[in-house]
């Protein structure tokens, strides 16, 4: 089978097609070939060794996809061949809080990731996914998706959202936020994209580079009462402004930063939740899922679609950036 490699070394010019045998299947495992995988920003940093520069190489990258089983070990009794299901994220994380080794079983790295024709997963670590998605639809969601479900856990009507960007995590943010019948705020850099977002149904955008002082101007509209913070160290200050007292702060990402001075006197005076969010769990993704089937009329943004041949094509667009939603890689049909 024809697998993407990270082989000698970090850098998108050793991302390589390569031929790979087939893995082994085991008593509880399942086969799966692969029709479509979605790029996230995570997958561009660990290929460059940004995100982990002792990662083990080589390694098949990305953490999202979905395939068709074509094989089922000899134990495995509630997945069929011919369905078709996605791999979740951390293969060891099922239910209940996050484990202390979450890290550990995550595809993409450290273990080989989706990005490949075929590829063994244990029966218990697939989600059987929406029918009413197509193939590339459906291979957004294992970690965009879940990110955004998990980073909105208790949100409902009468609630503020602020999300940040345009990225998958953010629209998924602004999609799930309004179907749990919460009021959306939207930032951006581009004026093009907050048109998108408010025709997505944004309540309100802003553009922050135009507005440095976006969260003092959301505060003075009423502040929100949850924020999907994506930025990092670049915009905490700013959100922890835009948040009402009480309200909760779902820190996802690191894009402008790990390193932050806080405020601390806003988190403790106000009574700000700050919550760490990493993808989620089985049950967090079969939890979205169920919702999704509820409302077919929410799909999945998708920039556009590259070849199985093309995919590296797919890296240098995170690293450029300018896409909105996701970038996607057809691997069969």
């Amino acid at each position: 089978m024809r697998a993407w490699q990270i082989t000698d070394g970090f850098g998108l010019d050793k991302l390589a097609l390569v031929e790979c045998p087939e893995p082994a299947l085991g008593a509880g495992d399942v086969r799966l070939r692969m029709r479509a995988v979605s790029l996230n920003y995570r997958d561009f940093l660990m290929a460059t060794g940004a995100y982990n520069p002792r990662q083990p190489l080589p390694l098949v990258p990305c953490s999202d996809g979905v395939g068709i089983v074509e094989e089922v070990g000899s134990e495995v009794t509630d997945v069929a061949v011919g369905d078709r299901v996605s791999p979740i994220f951390c293969q060891g994380w099922l239910s209940g809080p996050i484990p202390a080794n979450n890290i550990t079983s995550s595809l993409g790295g450290p273990l080989d990731g989706t990005l490949r024709e075929t590829m063994v997963v244990p029966a218990n670590a697939v989600v059987p996914t929406p029918a009413h998605l197509t193939d590339e639809e459906a291979a957004t969601l294992p970690c965009a998706a879940v990110t955004a479900w998990q980073a909105l856990e208790g949100v409902g009507p009468g609630d503020v959202v602020l999300t940040q960007g345009t990225g998958g995590v953010s629209l998924f943010a602004l999609q799930l936020a309004q179907l749990k019948g919460a009021r959306v705020v939207l930032t951006s850099s581009s004026d093009e994209k907050l048109e998108r977002g408010r025709g997505l149904g944004a309540s309100e955008t802003l553009n922050y580079r135009t507005d440095p002082d976006w969260g003092r101007t959301v505060a003075r509209s009423g502040g929100v009462t949850h924020v999907v913070e994506l930025g990092g160290a670049g915009t905490l200050a700013q959100s922890l402004k835009a948040v009402r007292t009480g309200g909760t702060i779902a820190l996802i990402g690191v894009l402008d930063g790990v390193v932050a001075e806080v405020p601390l006197t806003r988190i403790l005076m106000h009574g700000v939740r700050v919550q760490g969010v990493f993808v989620g769990s089985r049950a967090h993704f079969v939890a979205l899922n169920e919702a999704l089937a509820r409302h077919p009329e929410v799909r999945p943004v998708i920039d556009h679609v590259l070849s199985f041949e093309d995919a590296r094509e797919g890296f240098l667009q995170l690293e450029r950036g300018g896409h909105l939603g996701k970038v996607v890689v057809r691997v069969s049909s």
